[in-house]
């Protein structure tokens, strides 16, 4: 049985998933988690009828305790692909297994939360240490622009703390797998780019611009 996701931090996309299967009581060892990967195409429903649920019975729902849901909210932005796996195998078993809730040596359980700690690591540390260049006046970009290399799929969990640091500021970030930038308004992400695509260091601004254009292109015609 295939559950789709729209993206790699589809949160609400797997909770709706997840009532579903739940609801139709398919047990987690004959589920795949597909979670379309970043600047993909829409996935198009080529699975056979008999392999996709009604959606009939989404309004199913589990009780599950509060501090669950919100490490799912953090595990998903993990990026082992198996985490959606995982986080499905606990939400059955703490539909079936009650007790599970206060188990603190669980292997999954303990498994989720080392997760979890490892995006909050990341979630500090990019914004900790990421600092930007300022480019000058001129150009049709930021005048703020940084690179960054997170391990996790956090930029858009982040970018909301920047916007409200700077602002009304107009701002960039560019990291392999998505980008973002503030318009000092509204925060709007693009698609990644590769380290071997980023300016050096010492390059010039228009370097800068150049990569800012080549992320945001529809956006950012040049002056």
């Amino acid at each position: 049985m295939e559950a789709r996701l729209a993206g790699q931090t589809d949160l609400a996309g797997f909770r709706e998933e997840a009532r579903l299967l739940l609801a139709h009581q398919i047990p987690p060892d004959e589920v795949q988690w597909l979670a379309q990967a970043q600047n993909a195409e829409q996935f198009t429903d080529t699975a056979p009828a008999d392999n996709r649920l009604s959606s009939a019975s989404k309004n199913a729902s589990s009780i599950v305790p509060a501090s669950f849901q919100r490490l799912c909210e953090v595990v998903v932005l993990h990026h082992d692909p198996e985490r959606f796996s995982l986080l499905y195998r606990l939400l059955w078993r703490l539909v079936h297994e009650p007790g599970l809730r206060n188990s603190a040596v669980d292997a999954d359980m303990v498994h989720a939360q080392h997760m979890g700690q490892a995006v909050r690591r990341d979630l500090h540390k990019l914004k900790a240490f990421v600092r930007f260049r300022t480019l000058r006046e001129g150009f049709d970009a930021p005048t703020k622009v940084a690179w960054a290399e997170p391990t996790h799929h956090i930029v858009e969990a982040a970018a909301p703390w920047f916007a409200q640091r700077a602002p009304n500021a107009r701002w960039a970030i560019f990291t392999p797998e998505r980008c973002v930038e503030c318009d000092g308004q509204q925060l709007h992400f693009g698609k990644g780019l590769a380290r071997n695509a980023m300016p050096a260091a010492a390059a010039p601004d228009e370097a800068w611009a150049q990569a800012y254009r080549d992320v945001f292109g529809a956006r950012a015609a040049p002056t």
